[in-house]
């Protein structure tokens, strides 16, 4: 009997002391890539420990006291054109050695995404395959359509679900995120100003991705490729003071449009790329043409709004929109140069010492190049 017992009592162990944490993202909070933002979810409250280091054996960590379910850890990023490696743990729940890239020196590859939402797994191969540094979602990363209240705005179980239908990128490549309107919507449709549609602070998508600034509008750098990204809260403009509103203001005496004039204009990057959740079309008659004359201080602008792949040029300026759902009837600009209805993403490819940023739209079923740009530094 005592073998068995034994045998019992150490199965019982090892099922509590090693409870696996499966769910686990990346971002960036801080201003620039120095620092990365490892986040993840228990099942059970607890500290929250990052171990990191170059190798499987780790070696640093990171601990932030207290007790919480949603995790949020910054380690430095102080290597570059290296594999990190880490893990998390919170109390008796860990996850295995996961790895991913440090930034590197010459060449830098971003993919961008828009709609992932949460209610359908899509084919990430021709992503993996190009093997980015960073993933940007450009809009609907999540699909927040399950709550009833406005009490409920807080809950992150869409952004949870999102996560999960690429859960092995998302553990190996950063994500930062822009906002589009079913990133915060809370209920099906907003009856009135008292029920409204959508929650427009974005609180569960914030306190779900730990992202720079307010985190509804953000700037972010990458110093070594002289980049900058900025990230501005426009989507379904048109229903702005209706009970369907989905984003903050954004006429010319809004706070996030003067915000967004100061960042443009205080920016030194040689390369600036603007992205919003709706059509540029749109957003370039807004605030009296004011959105479109600032996004042309920068070097391209991105939406995440429509289900087809499209590039167009307006005064000089280039106006990109792709999704990972295609075949899209809605939202096509008139003076688009490029479009296609395969569901696709943009790779952007930064070569440092060429000082060029390639743009690429991609189709999503097997990387096929659709349409392809070169941009060299702006003017400063």
């Amino acid at each position: 009997m005592k073998p068995t017992l034994l045998i019992f009592s150490l199965a019982v162990f090892t099922t509590t002391a090693f409870a696996k944490v499966e769910r686990i993202w990346m971002t960036h909070q801080s201003p620039d890539n120095s620092k990365i933002a490892i986040s993840w979810e228990t099942t059970n409250p607890g500290e929250s420990v990052v171990e990191f280091g170059t190798s499987p054996q780790l070696g640093e960590s990171v601990k932030v006291d207290g007790s919480r379910t949603l995790h949020h850890v910054e380690i430095p990023l102080a290597q570059k054109d290296v594999v990190y490696h880490y893990r998390v743990k919170s109390g008796d729940q860990v996850s295995d050695i996961n790895t991913f890239k440090g930034y590197p020196s010459k060449l830098l590859r971003i993919a961008v995404v828009a709609n992932i939402r949460a209610d359908a797994k899509l084919n990430f191969a021709a992503i993996k395959k190009d093997d980015p540094h960073l993933l940007i979602s450009a809009g609907d990363t999540a699909m927040q359509y399950q709550f009833a209240t406005q009490a409920d705005k807080e809950a992150t179980k869409s952004h949870s679900t999102a996560i999960d239908t690429q859960a092995e990128i998302f553990k190996s490549t950063p994500l930062m995120t822009s906002l589009g309107n079913l990133d915060r919507k809370i209920r099906p449709n907003g009856l009135s100003m008292e029920e409204p549609g959508y929650d427009i602070e974005a609180t569960g998508y914030r306190k779900f991705f730990a992202l720079p600034g307010k985190e509804w509008i953000w700037a972010w750098d990458i110093p070594d490729f002289d980049l900058r990204l900025i990230s501005v809260d426009m989507s379904h403009t048109g229903d702005f003071g209706k009970p369907n509103q989905a984003c903050h203001a954004f006429d010319k005496d809004s706070e996030q449009f003067k915000w967004f004039e100061e960042t443009m204009n205080g920016t030194k990057a040689g390369f600036v790329v603007t992205m919003f959740g709706e059509t540029g079309g749109t957003v370039r008659r807004h605030a009296e043409g004011g959105w479109k004359r600032v996004i042309g201080k920068g070097t391209l602008a991105i939406s995440g709004e429509c289900y087809h792949a499209e590039r167009t040029e307006v005064d000089g300026v280039t106006y990109y929109n792709s999704s990972v759902r295609g075949n899209g009837t809605f939202g096509h600009d008139a003076q688009a140069a490029f479009s296609d209805k395969s569901a696709s993403y943009q790779l952007l490819t930064l070569d440092r010492e060429a000082g060029t940023l390639k743009s690429e739209l991609k189709a999503l079923d097997d990387g096929r190049v659709l349409d392809s740009k070169t941009f060299t530094r702006r003017a400063k």
